[in-house]
């Protein structure tokens, strides 16, 4: 079934790619910001779902 990628659609892949990533940059900056003003870090908020990520990728490799 599908072979390689022609040259004209990974250029297409390629400009969607910058124009999401230029798309969001506002939103980054703006969070960025925030997470810099911030005095006390919430380090568990962060943390714990990216656990739970790891915990479910886990399972779903040892069920194979």
């Amino acid at each position: 079934m599908g072979g390689d990628m022609a040259t004209w659609e990974i250029l297409l892949l390629g400009g969607i790619a910058i124009l999401a990533v230029m798309l969001f940059m506002p939103g980054i900056r703006q969070s960025m910001r925030r997470a810099k003003e911030q005095e006390e870090k919430d380090w568990r908020g962060a943390l714990i779902p990216l656990a739970l990520v790891a915990l479910f990728v886990i399972l779903l490799i040892s069920l194979v």
